[in-house]
């Protein structure tokens, strides 16, 4: 669990380390931009920026009843950012399971791509997409 943030730490430490350079310069202002500017990716980068993640077997389960898509995704993946981000609100519809938290999200998605830990990968209707494009995802959220 403490693996997902990580890289959230670090970003928020080293923009910290970079605003206190910026300050003691001579640049309050620049430092504060600095700052600001690493804890919102600090932010994008953590699991605080996706809707609640389940387990695997319970969001596999309700796909089943309700037909909402299953994303498996993890903290720190661009292309699982780009899907939540494109799908705005929307991304509620779905059910979102971090495959760092869950080890039965990481052999789902390994048994889906063939091994490889690729994501984001969408279930659909018992189908798996890896990295499907948003708009895609957008259409088959109810």
């Amino acid at each position: 669990m403490t693996r997902v943030w990580i890289l959230p730490v670090l970003l928020v430490l080293c923009g910290s380390a970079v605003a206190t350079v910026s300050a003691l310069r001579g640049s309050p202002a620049e430092a504060a931009v600095l700052l600001v500017f690493f804890v919102l990716l600090a932010g994008m980068n953590s699991p605080l920026a996706f809707p609640r993640s389940i387990g695997a077997l319970e969001p596999q389960r309700r796909s089943a009843v309700d037909g909402r898509p299953v994303v498996f995704w993890r903290a720190g993946c661009t292309y699982c950012l780009r899907l939540r981000i494109r799908l705005g609100r929307a991304a509620r519809r779905a059910h979102w399971v971090d495959i760092r938290r869950d080890p039965a999200g990481a052999a789902a998605v390994r048994a889906a791509t063939g091994g490889d830990e690729t994501v984001p990968t969408v279930v659909v209707a018992g189908r798996p997409y890896v990295n499907p494009d948003p708009a895609w995802v957008r259409e088959q959220l109810p």
